[in-house]
Order: C-alpha cells, then sequence, then structure tokens
C-alpha cells in the first residue's frame, strides 16, 4: 500500500478577546439568517420607488407641462391667440401714433437728463413676486382656460350645482356663461387676503390646477372653475406655507360651506392627481416667467421703482444666503479696548545692542 497524506482539521470556536465578555455569541446559523433576512428585505424593496425617482422625467410626461421643465404651459397655448390679437393692435396703435407725430410734430423743449446711474427695478422675483399682480396674471390664466377650454367634461365634486359654495340660488345658465377676468380675480384676491397666502401660492395654484386638468382629463369651465380652483388653493397652502389654512378656515371664508365638503373636495383632489403635489424648481420658475409673460401681453405692467439702498441691501442678502456684503455694512465699534501704554507709562521698545 502506498502512503497517502492527508490533512484533517478539528474545528474549534474561535477564542474571544476580554473586551467581548459582555457581548452575545453569535453562531454561524443566526449569522446565516440574518444575511437571507436582509437579502429579503432588499429584494422586497425593489418594487418601492425612492423618492428621489419622481425627480427623473419618464417619457410619458413630456406633455405634461406640471412636471417637465421644457413643456409649454396649457395656458400659454390657449392664450397665444389672444396675445397675438393684442400685439396687432399695439402695434397698428403705435404707428398710428407715429403717424400722427411725423404730422404734427410737437413743438421743441429742452430735455433733462440725469447725471447720476438710477436703476429702475420691480418689486417681483422668482422668490418673492408681487401679490397683486401675480394674482393677476393668474386670474388672466384661468380665464384664457375657460375661454379657450377643448373639453366640457367634469366630475361631480367640481359642479357648482351639485355642491354650491353658498346659499344663492345657482342661475339656470351657471354652465355656459363664461366669467370675466374681474370676477375670477376676485374670486381669488379673497381667499388669498382672507387666508393671508403668499404670491408663491398662487404660482403653485396654478400648477395644480393644469395638473388636474392632464391627469383627470376634465375641462375647466363655468360650472366648476370655483371649486377646482377652492381645492388647487387648499392644497398650496398646504404644501407651500410653513403655518397652513385648516379646513375649517375656509368655511370661515365662504360662510355657507361645510367643512365635510371641503374634507371631501380635497380628498378627491388629491386621488385625481395621484398624491403627486411635487413641484420642482424647474417647473415652478417656468410658470413665473410664463405669467409674465402673460402679464406683459395683457398690457399689465409690474410697477417700477428706482433702487434704494435699503433695497439694495435686500438683494444682496437675499443672493449671499443672508450675508450683506460690507459696501453696506457701517464699521463696527470695538466692544473692548487694552488700556495697557494709557494708564501707565509706555513701555520702551527692547533694543539689542551687539
Amino acid at each position: 500500500m502506498g502512503n497517502k497524506q492527508s490533512c484533517s482539521c478539528i474545528y474549534s470556536p474561535k477564542s474571544r478577546k476580554p473586551e467581548d465578555a459582555y457581548r452575545p455569541a453569535v453562531s454561524v446559523r443566526s449569522e446565516e439568517v440574518g444575511l437571507e433576512a436582509k437579502n429579503q428585505s432588499v429584494s422586497s424593496l425593489h418594487g418601492v420607488p425612492h423618492i428621489s425617482d419622481r425627480e427623473i422625467l419618464p417619457e410619458d410626461n413630456v406633455g405634461d407641462p406640471s412636471i417637465h421643465p421644457l413643456t409649454k404651459p396649457i395656458f400659454s397655448s390657449r392664450s397665444q391667440s389672444e396675445i397675438n390679437r393684442n400685439n396687432r393692435n399695439r402695434r397698428r396703435s403705435q404707428y398710428d401714433n407715429r403717424i400722427l407725430q411725423l404730422q404734427n410734430p410737437p413743438p421743441t423743449a429742452m430735455k433733462k437728463f440725469s447725471s447720476c446711474s438710477t436703476i429702475f427695478i420691480d418689486d417681483s422675483t422668482v422668490s418673492q413676486p408681487n401679490l397683486k399682480n401675480t394674482i393677476k396674471a393668474v386670474a388672466y390664466a384661468i380665464y384664457f382656460h375657460i375661454k379657450n377650454r377643448e373639453s366640457n367634461r367634469t366630475i361631480e365634486i367640481f359642479d357648482e350645482k351639485l355642491h354650491p359654495l353658498s346659499r344663492e340660488i345657482v342661475p339656470e345658465d351657471y354652465d355656459s356663461r363664461d366669467p370675466e377676468h374681474k370676477t375670477i380675480y376676485r374670486f381669488v384676491r379673497n381667499l388669498f387676503s382672507a387666508a393671508q397666502l403668499t404670491a408663491e401660492c398662487a404660482i403653485v395654484t396654478l400648477v395644480y390646477l393644469e395638473r388636474l386638468l392632464h391627469y383627470a382629463e376634465i375641462g375647466i369651465m363655468p360650472a366648476n372653475w370655483k371649486r377646482i380652483v377652492l381645492g388647487a388653493i387648499l392644497l398650496s397652502s398646504k404644501v407651500w406655507d410653513d403655518q397652513a389654512v385648516w379646513n375649517v378656515d375656509y368655511c370661515q371664508i365662504l360662510k355657507d360651506l361645510a367643512v365635510e365638503d371641503v374634507n371631501e373636495l380635497e380628498r378627491q383632489f388629491l386621488e385625481l392627481l395621484q398624491f403627486n403635489i411635487n413641484v420642482p424648481s424647474s417647473v415652478y420658475a417656468k410658470y413665473y416667467f410664463d405669467l409674465r409673460a402673460l402679464a406683459d401681453a395683457n398690457e399689465l405692467s409690474f410697477p417700477l421703482e428706482p433702487l434704494s439702498k435699503e433695497r439694495a441691501e435686500k438683494l444682496e442678502a437675499m443672493s449671499n444666503d443672508g450675508t450683506i456684503s460690507t459696501l453696506w455694512q457701517k464699521p463696527t465699534l470695538l466692544r473692548s479696548n487694552s488700556l495697557d501704554g494709557m494708564t501707565t507709562n509706555p513701555r520702551l521698545s527692547v533694543a539689542i545692542l551687539s
């Protein structure tokens, strides 16, 4: 018989260190069970989307302007015909005024020029829009939504005949008479002033409104525009403002409104939005600038004021994360000073002679 070499080892538990005396011993089987449970938990989470995945724009959301930052808002396309008509009328009036000036030239007068550099700026930025003009622009957007609507489909919860906002009798032609811009502006302004909402909420309200029209495939029309706007304002105030308005507070604004009706309106509005209340910053900025373009096309100018020192400090602070530049700061006084050399004889400098 030939020689055979074999190697065998006897398994012995790993010796524990003194500092591990108070730690419970973990068997190999328990480690395997823990690893298997961990793998199962990871595999079970594969079907749950992460919150960061909502920022990724899938291909089916390209047509949704409330999600995709490059898609044109719905109100912008529906108001384009009115904007083109206003631009033609404006150019025609400017041409007529120019012809009138050439035919009847005004007398020459001395012109005064300012030797100082003055900057005129409106009180409206992306982070802090002007409240009054923003509400007017949003009212214009809703007005063009109703006027140039492409669908008359609605949902029962938004029908003002079935769910009235007041005890007044709803007229028979409530669903066929388009509201004027002033009517929409007064309704939105009263809600914002009573609830003390900011201008940013008005922009987010318009985003939610267009998201509802896209998701639910309905149209905003005379029969449902008030309740749709109320539901959008209700959500935007809770999402945007730190101190959100409670549903019962809207019952104080609209006296004849029941809190159960407001709760049901909010619930169905969220379900129709598929609980997607996220508004990316790029989408918010897109709606802000498109609203400014809509306001300018309808001759709704933002008031220009000379840039003052206080306003410049605020702009500097907002652009520098709350730190004001030293250009506008006064020199600060020292809170303490040393008295060395003032109460005693000054110390002479030490000279080293070599």
